[in-house]
C-alpha cells in the first residue's frame, strides 16, 4: 500500500504539522511508503481561473494540477491533515480539490450520471478546532461535515472515508492534552491504515 498525507497549514509549529509528523513517523515506522504534499510549502495556487475550465474541457490540465493528480493516482490511501477555519477548510486546500479532483480525473458524467473514478481509494481525514468537540456536535457542524466533505467531495469521488478524526479544542488544552491526541492519532493509524 502506497500513502499520500496531504497537509494543509500555514504554520510550521501548529499542533497539524505534529499531527503531520506523527502520521508519517507510524508509516516510516512500520516500513510503509509514502509522500508528503506540504501544500503551503509547494505554493500550491488554489486559485482556479478560467484557463482552467478550458484545460479541463480540452481533456488536460495545467502541470501543477497534473502533478497532484500523479500524486493522488499513485495512493492507495490520502490522509488529509487540516484545520477547521469558518467551519470549512482553509482556502488552500479547498482550492486544491477545486483544482486537482476534476471532472474527467475524479468523476465524470455520462448518459448513467455520476461516476466516481476515484474507487479502491481510501481517505483517512485529520480535523483541528479551536472550539469544543460539545459545540460543534450541538449545532451539527460535525454532521454537515460528514456530509458535505466525506460524502460530497470523497464520497462522490468514489473513495472510501475510513476515518474523519477531530482534535477539539487545541489551542485551549494542555500540552498533555495535546500529547494524549497524538497517542490517540498514532493508535488510530495503527488500527485503521496499517
Amino acid at each position: 500500500m502506497k500513502y499520500l498525507i496531504v497537509y494543509t497549514h500555514p504554520n510550521p509549529w501548529s499542533f497539524n504539522h505534529a499531527i503531520k509528523d506523527a502520521v508519517a513517523e507510524e508509516l516510516k515506522k512500520n516500513n510503509k511508503e509514502f509522500q508528503i504534499r506540504d501544500l503551503y510549502k509547494t505554493g500550491f495556487n488554489p486559485v482556479l481561473k478560467a484557463e482552467d475550465f478550458a484545460e479541463i474541457k480540452r481533456g488536460s490540465v495545467s502541470q501543477d494540477v497534473k502533478t497532484e493528480q500523479d500524486y493522488i493516482r499513485s495512493a492507495d490511501v490520502i490522509i488529509f491533515v487540516y484545520p477547521l477555519w469558518w467551519s470549512g477548510m482553509p482556502a488552500m486546500l479547498k482550492g486544491y480539490i477545486d483544482k486537482v479532483f476534476s471532472e474527467g480525473f475524479a468523476y465524470k458524467i455520462s448518459e448513467k450520471g455520476i461516476e466516481g473514478l476515484l474507487s479502491g481509494k481510501k481517505v483517512f481525514l485529520v480535523t483541528t478546532t479551536g472550539a469544543s468537540r460539545e459545540d460543534y456536535e450541538d449545532s451539527g457542524v460535525f454532521k454537515s461535515m460528514g456530509q458535505l466533505i466525506d460524502f460530497g467531495i470523497f464520497g462522490f469521488c468514489g473513495m472510501e472515508v475510513i476515518e474523519h478524526l477531530y482534535f477539539s479544542s487545541v489551542p485551549y488544552v494542555t500540552d498533555d492534552d495535546r500529547k494524549r491526541m497524538l497517542e490517540e492519532l498514532k493508535e488510530k493509524v495503527r488500527g485503521k491504515l496499517l
